[in-house]
């Protein structure tokens, strides 16, 4: 008897471990529900930017007004046979940097304004991992760049200097694949710099003429600030795909200012800096 039941159970827990394994859907009666009224926007907040959304109606439209927000709004079609003030949209789908969650949108056309949800965030618990290849999301880019800026180095790196603007490497880190350039200005003068643009190039360090000219542009796949006016510092985080280049060639830096005749200053980083730089 003995045997029996333990036979039994064996076979029964190995077929709730069989459906457990086997279920790899998820059911929309599974998924959490957003309530959409017929007067506001409702914005979803995503903890990274958002890659690709996918709304399975026509009665509800969206924009991404910012790379980690999502703007819905339910549109009331007029030639609708059912007029009822309550019912089922359908599904919102949002894929961020290395996550998918999905949703349940219903719609309440007389929502008591009281009860009306402005926004929605995206939370752990709703969504799935992807498996896709991300070396660093931004939440974490962000977070290391942070950490840079609690910590100067008290000598630079590199310096260089024109019009009463100096520019300092203050330190080169890498992690993964990635490196990471903290670079400050400084304004000495009384006339406030406009930034236009921040380039980095890989040139030779000596040019015998200007048709031998070499240069290689690498465009930074994030930076912690967007460019704007200083008046006596700026200091701002960097995020390059790691490069090689050989001994002979030099990493310029250019900032130029918003204006014809605008000031421009360019540091020089040897390859060397990049080989020496700290770890996370």
């Amino acid at each position: 008897m003995k045997t029996l039941f333990l036979i039994l159970s064996l076979l029964l827990t190995g077929i709730v471990n069989l459906l457990a394994q086997e279920k790899a859907g998820t059911y929309r009666e599974e998924l959490p529900k957003i309530i959409l009224d017929g007067k506001s926007s409702l914005h979803i907040i995503s903890p990274e930017p958002i890659r690709y959304v996918d709304i399975s109606t026509h009665q509800v439209i969206g924009d991404i007004p910012e790379p980690n927000m999502l703007r819905l709004k339910w549109i009331k079609d007029s030639t609708d046979i059912d007029n009822s003030e309550t019912g089922d949209l359908g599904v919102v789908t949002v894929v961020g940097e290395s996550f998918m969650a999905q949703y349940n949108l219903c719609f309440f056309e007389y929502l008591p304004g009281l009860g009306a949800v402005a926004s929605f965030e995206i939370l752990p618990q709703h969504t799935k991992p992807l498996a896709v290849t991300v070396e660093l999301t931004t939440p974490e880019l962000k977070r290391h760049a942070l950490t840079l800026l609690s910590k100067r180095r008290p000598v630079a790196i590199r310096k260089s200097s024109s019009y009463g603007l100096r520019a300092e490497l203050g330190g080169v880190y890498t992690v993964g694949d990635l490196v990471l350039l903290d670079i400050a200005y400084y304004n000495s003068t009384k006339l406030s710099y406009a930034i236009d643009e921040l380039r980095f190039k890989i040139e030779d360090k000596k040019i015998a003429k200007a048709t031998n000219v070499q240069s290689t542009e690498i465009k930074p796949i994030w930076q912690l600030y967007q460019h704007s006016t200083f008046k006596k510092q700026y200091r701002n985080i960097y995020v390059l795909k790691k490069a090689t280049f050989p001994d002979k060639k030099i990493l310029h830096i250019e900032l130029s200012e918003k204006q014809i005749s605008g000031r421009t200053l360019t540091l020089k980083v040897k390859y060397k800096d990049i080989l020496h730089a700290d770890t996370f």
